[in-house]
């Protein structure tokens, strides 16, 4: 979907994020003076009457609740073509998981962002509803003025994408929720309650507390049956035995030894944690991030196409890329060598695709062939995001051809097998792991002639990320595939 000028009575400044069932904006309210959010139905979903049922239900549910941590939604409406929009609050601060690829959180911090994320469960579950996949990406911040202590950053339960949203029955999902922070019985497929949520707020709170997670499941299988979390307490933060009981109660598997609902399980944190989680206001507050994206000036007039803002998206969440990838792509065959020097001896060329999505930074030799607006992928019939950069037009087909393919997809399954490349004298195993919670598998082929790398990372429990890169060696690879960004996934 191109960039509208307007989206109902609101100016629409730029793209924040994209996935499998929906595309936000970042949009001006004239009459209220105050930027916002705004969720639009996929084109590829707008006939079919069940997620468009449910799309509308999801809003109001969300209007219905009335809690600051929870992400609110102030208006809904149409487009042209029909296709509805939700009006939300702007989470102006980014996620948790930009928060976690900088310096992390203090103890303090952590605690008063569980304790926020806490209320806003508990005034979803007031409600009756359930949200299954509470993790660092739907943790939103905003900035607001509270009336003393100066201007703090709130934190708000939210999510961007559909797929949670529906039937366990439905069509569209199997099991959702991310493998790392479910709780086994939502892996198994079981009828849920409250508990299920304060399972994956219990796994989030030992991420916040101890600066690793306490499990890295590469699958739903493995959450279904876990092995009991490791010690709370690391090298840099100890913890009392109180506070790790508390934290193991949370993440119990059987959910009826968990705490009766996500409030005591939070006052018992913080009771465990003490003078160590209090701090003082507002030090236990987050503080600003200048760099973060803004709404920008109030516009004046109404804009044209001319007149909106030609900057990109918000600052990209990098994916780091799992350290089992990294050993196949840098260090066989002798590629580790070639790797470090590799920026220092080639000229590259960034690019991103038209939605703002993506981004991949390459040899200055491939810039040749260059396709920014997507691409169908196989069995659909819609338009994904999707980038592909190579050193000819046929690249993927042409012997020695060099380039890289980056698309999204809506699938909520790792694919059972990868492509064959009938080129290549050695095609390695595939190789699973995980990139901060998400599913991966990737491919390593040699010999044909150069290297061809597929890379697929489940971003969502909708989208799958999928990743080609053909190179004449392992090095050149290596750097490509690590300066894959995404912008608003996940």
């Amino acid at each position: 979907m191109p960039m509208p000028a307007r989206l109902g009575r609101y100016a629409v400044r730029r793209r924040i994020g994209s996935g499998g069932f929906a595309t936000v904006w970042l949009a001006y309210d004239e009459q209220l003076d105050s930027p916002v959010a705004i969720k639009v139905l996929a084109e590829n979903w707008t006939e079919d009457s069940h997620v468009r049922q449910r799309f509308l239900e999801e809003g109001r549910f969300l209007r219905k609740v009335e809690s600051p941590h929870v992400v609110t939604v102030y208006d809904a409406g149409s487009l042209d073509d029909d296709r509805p929009y939700l009006v939300m609050s702007y989470a102006d601060q980014g996620t948790l998981a930009d928060r976690l690829e900088g310096e992390g959180l203090t103890v303090p911090q952590a605690c008063e962002v569980i304790r926020q994320i806490g209320e806003g469960l508990h005034a979803l579950h007031q409600r009756g509803v359930l949200h299954r996949d509470v993790k660092p990406a739907n943790v939103l911040f905003r900035t607001v003025d509270p009336e003393h202590d100066g201007t703090m950053v709130r934190a708000m339960v939210g999510d961007l994408g559909l797929g949670k949203a529906l039937d366990v029955s439905s069509r569209l999902t199997m099991i959702a929720g991310t493998p790392s922070y479910v709780a086994p019985e939502q892996a198994q497929g079981e009828h849920l309650d409250a508990r299920a949520d304060q399972f994956s707020l219990a796994a989030l709170a030992f991420l916040l507390l101890s600066g690793r997670p306490a499990y890295a499941h590469g699958t739903l299988s493995a959450a279904a049956d876990p092995p009991p979390p490791p010690p709370l307490s690391t090298d840099d933060r100890r913890f009392s035995a109180r506070v790790d009981t508390v934290v193991r109660r949370g993440l119990a598997a059987d959910r009826e030894q968990r705490y009766p609902d996500v409030q005591a399980f939070v006052a018992a944190l913080v009771a465990a944690l003490g003078d160590d989680g209090m701090g003082t206001l507002p030090a236990r507050w987050l503080p600003i991030d200048p760099e973060l994206t803004q709404p920008g000036n109030r516009p004046s007039l109404v804009p044209t196409p001319d007149e909106l803002p030609v900057a990109g998206p918000p600052r990209s969440r990098r994916r780091r890329w799992p350290a089992a990838v990294l050993a196949l792509v840098l260090l066989a065959a002798g590629g580790a060598a070639g790797f470090v020097g590799w920026r220092h001896a080639h000229q590259s060329e960034t690019f991103t695709d038209a939605d703002g999505v993506l981004k991949v930074t390459v040899p200055q030799s491939w810039a040749h062939s260059v396709s920014e607006n997507g691409w169908v992928p196989p069995g659909s019939s819609f338009n994904q995001s999707g980038l592909s950069v190579g050193d000819a037009a046929d690249w993927r087909d042409s012997p020695g051809g060099q380039g890289v393919f980056v698309g999204l997809m809506a699938e909520d399954t790792l694919p059972k097998t990868m492509p064959q490349h009938p080129s290549c004298t050695e095609r390695g195993r595939p190789e699973d792991t995980t990139t901060h919670g998400d599913p991966t598998r990737t491919v390593v082929s040699t010999g044909c002639p150069g290297v061809i790398v597929e890379h697929v990372v489940q971003v969502s429990a909708d989208t799958l990320l999928w990743v080609q890169v053909r190179a004449h060696d392992r090095s050149t690879a290596a750097s490509v595939l690590l300066s894959v960004h995404t912008r608003g996934v996940g």
